[in-house]
């Protein structure tokens, strides 16, 4: 099986979709449709936010997203804000493979760290990512910054 490793292109817009829509239901994170629209204008323009598709015999089966951003201690570093793959997948080396596209991405822009997030019950995300990162302990926390009624 090979694993190819992309920027998103225009012609992968409908299985980008389906792909994006599955990490949101997974995460339960209510999205409309305009909200995937103006995501994936900004993944194609490639400017802020940045895609990568994994293909496999020629059909998309794993995203990437991820962005660049300053932090007090660094000038660059990069964040690996999305990963998905189809259940079908998993277990075959895809994210891996998203994973070491987003890191050689990050080495070429010159990025000191390059981290991400998952929630404490995604033990199949885990399980790969206990191999190839290192677990610093941090919990996240949200605070509401919109009127939610």
């Amino acid at each position: 099986m090979t694993i190819d490793i992309l920027p998103l292109r225009a012609t992968d817009r409908e299985d980008w979709e389906k792909l994006a829509r599955g990490y949101k239901a997974f995460y339960q994170t209510p999205t409309t449709d305009a909200e995937y629209q103006t995501a994936w204008t900004r993944l194609l323009a490639g400017k802020e936010v940045f895609g990568l598709a994994a293909h496999v015999d020629g059909r998309l089966v794993g995203i990437a997203h991820y962005l660049f951003h300053t932090v007090v201690w660094a000038p660059k570093v990069c964040y690996l804000q999305d990963l998905f793959t189809l259940p079908e997948a998993r277990g075959k080396g895809v994210a891996r493979a998203l994973i070491e596209a987003v890191a050689d991405q990050a080495r070429k822009e010159g990025a000191v760290r390059y981290y991400w997030m998952t929630q404490e019950h995604n033990s199949t995300a885990r399980t790969l990512y206990d191999k190839v990162a290192k677990y610093h302990g941090f919990i996240r926390y949200e605070f509401p910054l919109l009127n939610s009624n």
